[in-house]
């Protein structure tokens, strides 16, 4: 963040030459200054740039309020944050006014009369982009109180009439003035308070309790909501749908790189998680999204790979604790964990009951077997199959360090496979090396190519 102008009056305001833009045009110069330069103006936002983002983008040149139309997890409401950044980062308003109002452009009558008293001293402060944007998560308690704002009772009592604006305190979207309002989970709302927004949207003023406020709002409204066929709480009214001027519909990220980006990016791993691991997560997740036993009205949400990276990453700290390794690195048997703590978040089709845990390992075995696949196409195995020779046997599990299973490793006479798979996956230490070998052996299991005894916390392959 920089420092706001140094101008503090509207007469050094007006002097430097400052030009007012309603909204709309702020938001519209600066994204066609963003696309012009080549600068993304959509930070953090994996697998939508083709798809989705444009549409947000015509949407926003149009001067349109917005409404984004998708399942859990398809980071709707990241993307909706994300509109502050194609604001002004400091916008002047008249200091002390309750709706940041612009100094060349007052609303409500105490800044007009400020406005003609005070002239060019005007006293002028300055917002910066991120107090601009406000979050409402809509919920079934939520009142137009609220929203648009109610008369208050004190103001009464201090002696003003009941009809006069100053009684009134301002709700959330009056406050919003100049700036966005998003409004989370909107078909949650109940239908009498949608109501409450049609005007605020079409004709940019506010109605509270009889009275009707000819308050020139400049706000613009954006929303998210999951598919009404799926959320059974609410819908959104026709009239306030048909006041949004686009409705767009978010997806999942089509690409497997958007999608480990998105794990990679939003995780707080807190030890060393080899990226094969989370691509495996990734292709989990993608294998939940088409699984035929998985509610996919439901959806699987990017927050489902999100938590699994964070539980691998914990079962290695976890381990390294234990155990006293010097560096927490995760590897494939801590994917087990993962699986043991994520069924929560998915809901399976009715007839399922009782095979929850079958379908989740079996999935996860296959987005396994697709990694080994993709990284170790061409590898020879045939030396380390021949190693184990029925007497040979390979432990590992989630209290076996990496030193530990290096060690058992049977010898290959020099063939240099060790060496391989690590580079393989360009393993730099112990416990990327113990990870790639690892997924090496759950390989050659998938393969049927060596046996596997789980059970006790302990893998033994041979």
């Amino acid at each position: 963040m920089s420092d706001h102008p140094d101008i503090s009056t509207v007469g050094e305001l007006r002097a430097a030459g400052h030009v007012h833009k309603d909204l709309r045009q702020e938001l519209r110069d600066n994204l066609l200054a963003a696309l012009a330069a080549g600068r993304d103006p959509w930070p953090g936002i994996h697998g939508l740039d083709e798809t989705v983002l444009p549409q947000l983008e015509r949407a926003l040149l149009a001067g349109h309020d917005v409404v984004l139309l998708g399942e859990r997890g398809q980071g709707k409401t990241r993307l909706l944050r994300t509109l502050a950044g194609l604001l002004d980062e400091w916008s002047p308003v008249i200091e002390g006014s309750e709706l940041n109002e612009h100094p060349f452009e007052p609303v409500t009558g105490r800044s007009w009369a400020r406005v003609r008293e005070e002239g060019d001293a005007l006293p002028v402060a300055w917002r910066h982009r991120s107090e601009r944007y406000v979050e409402k998560l809509a919920t079934p308690d939520t009142s137009v109180a609220d929203l648009i704002g109610d008369v208050d009772p004190m103001r009464v009592a201090e002696g003003r009439r009941l009809g006069d604006p100053e009684t009134i305190h301002y709700g959330l979207v009056p406050r919003a003035n100049r700036g966005i309002v998003a409004i989370n989970e909107l078909p949650d709302l109940a239908e009498r308070i949608q109501v409450s927004l049609l005007n605020v949207m079409e004709e940019r003023d506010i109605q509270i309790r009889g009275y009707v406020l000819r308050l020139p709002l400049d706000v613009l409204v954006v929303a998210s909501a999951n598919p009404e066929d799926y959320t059974n709480r609410g819908r959104i009214i026709t009239p306030l749908k048909d006041r949004f001027g686009a409705e767009i519909r978010t997806h999942y990220p089509l690409e497997l790189d958007d999608e480990v980006a998105v794990i990679r990016q939003e995780g707080k791993l807190v030890a060393d998680v080899p990226p094969v691991i989370l691509e495996i997560l990734a292709r989990y997740t993608r294998a939940l999204r088409q699984s035929p036993a998985i509610n996919q009205s439901s959806g699987v949400s990017a927050r489902f790979g999100i938590a699994g990276a964070e539980t691998v990453a914990a079962a290695a700290l976890r381990r390294a604790a234990v155990r006293g390794e010097a560096t927490a690195v995760a590897r494939i048997v801590d994917l087990e964990s993962a699986v043991d703590v994520l069924s929560g978040k998915l809901e399976f089709e009715s007839g399922e009951e009782g095979r929850e845990q079958e379908i989740l390992n079996h999935l996860l075995r296959t987005a396994t077997a697709e990694a080994v696949r993709e990284h170790y196409r061409g590898l020879d195995f045939s030396p380390l199959v021949a190693a184990f020779d029925g007497r040979t046997t390979v432990t590992t599990g989630d209290a076996v360090t990496a030193a530990e299973f290096l060690e058992n490793l049977p010898a290959l006479d020099g063939s240099g496979l060790y060496d391989a798979i690590g580079s393989h996956l360009k393993a730099g230490n112990d416990g990327q090396r113990a990870a790639a070998i690892e997924l090496a052996l759950e390989g050659l299991f998938l393969a049927r190519r060596i046996s596997k005894e789980s059970g006790g916390g302990e893998t033994v392959y041979g």
